[in-house]
């Protein structure tokens, strides 16, 4: 019996570790009880501040010029189901923060330096899409960063590169290779 009690209780400690992670690309809506502005546009810092509150059971960021004109933290007391919007990232207690990992694409990587040219885009693109086709259009691009509007500028801006530079983890930013 004892045994019993105490898998019963190493489960319990080891199940709300497995949560799912956070993933960009959604919201939580609802269940708020605090909200604060987040002045590095660094999601990972809204999931430790939810890990440092017992009050927390989930958080939901949003991106500079989606929501508002500052990146924002929620805290919840609640658990909510999970929304697609590509204005956030969001997660549960214990979770930490995951970007889509598919194909060519890097998430909050930015590529600094070896710029053939930049020029600002008209809406945001949540994937970097615009960027990456403007890449492949031009001959002598070999990568390309998006940078989220309100990082450097009030608009989206996209940097052709002309070189294959060193990628630097960074939540302003969405690059790629291309040749």
């Amino acid at each position: 019996m004892r045994c019993l009690i105490g898998l019963l209780i190493a489960l319990g400690l080891i199940v709300p570790s497995l949560s799912a992670p956070a993933q960009t690309g959604y919201d939580r809506r609802g269940g708020d009880y605090l909200k604060f502005e987040i002045k590095s546009g660094d999601p990972a810092v809204c999931a430790a501040r939810c890990e440092r509150d017992s009050r927390c059971r989930a958080w939901s960021f949003s991106y500079p010029r989606t929501e508002s004109t500052a990146a924002v933290c929620w805290l919840k007391s609640k658990v909510t189901p999970r929304m697609a919007a590509q204005c956030c990232v969001s997660g549960v207690r214990g979770a930490g923060v995951t970007e889509p990992a598919h194909g060519p694409v890097e998430y909050s990587i930015d590529r600094t330096g070896g710029d053939l040219r930049y020029f600002d885009l008209k809406a945001p693109d949540p994937d970097g899409a615009s960027c990456r086709a403007a890449c492949d259009a031009e001959g002598r691009c070999r990568a390309w960063t998006y940078v989220r509007p309100g990082y450097i500028s009030s608009v989206p801006r996209c940097y052709l590169k002309g070189r294959i530079t060193r990628p630097r983890k960074k939540p302003c930013c969405i690059s790629g290779v291309v040749r």
